[in-house]
């Protein structure tokens, strides 16, 4: 099985081996979309991936993974679409409703519903960037040096602010209370 970086190699001159690289990347890519402008997560989408192909030729292998790059492209394909427009509001995005995630255990859900509301308020009042950060590693699984490379901060940049974000989410949610924020967090 070819690696990302082989397949968009490759699709500078096949545009097949692009093919493989949307089965495998767009359902993480949905998800990024889907969790900040829910309403227009399919067409966020298919504009991302216009964009990638389009772009497919300013990959830096020395600037990241594939995948760090696909997620960069999503984000800016989601500022596109904020400007002009007025952005949701940090503390609107994070106070709504908690989505439904049939991945969970119930007790796990029960437990991250407890303090849904102080970790929304704490969410919105951190920082643009340690927020995308910590989200771009809970939610979408990227590693930290991943999550750097999308938002344009070198890695140890990023360590330290997820460590300052993990450090204010702790002291928010008290030293009992479960963090129900998954991935790379410890």
């Amino acid at each position: 099985m070819a690696t990302d970086e082989e397949l968009l190699a490759r699709s500078g001159t096949d545009a097949s081996a692009f093919e493989p690289l949307v089965e495998r990347h767009s359902r993480a890519l949905h998800g990024y979309f889907a969790r900040r402008a829910p309403g227009a997560a399919d067409d966020l989408l298919a504009e991302a991936w216009l964009r990638a192909y389009a772009g497919r030729g300013t990959y830096d292998a020395a600037r990241g993974p594939v995948r760090a790059w696909l997620f960069g492209v999503a984000r800016n394909v989601l500022a596109a679409h904020w400007r002009g427009r007025e952005r949701p509001a940090a503390a609107a995005t994070f106070a709504g409703e908690a989505s439904s995630d049939p991945w969970h255990a119930v007790d796990r859900r029960l437990d991250a519903a407890a303090v849904a509301p102080l970790m929304r308020r704490t969410l919105a009042e951190l920082p643009a960037v340690e927020r995308e950060l910590l989200l771009l590693i809970a939610w979408e699984q990227l590693s930290p040096t991943e999550a750097a490379a999308v938002v344009g901060v070198p890695a140890g940049t990023a360590r330290s602010r997820l460590h300052r974000a993990r450090t204010r989410l702790r002291a928010a949610l008290g030293p009992s209370a479960p963090l129900p924020l998954t991935g790379d967090l410890a």
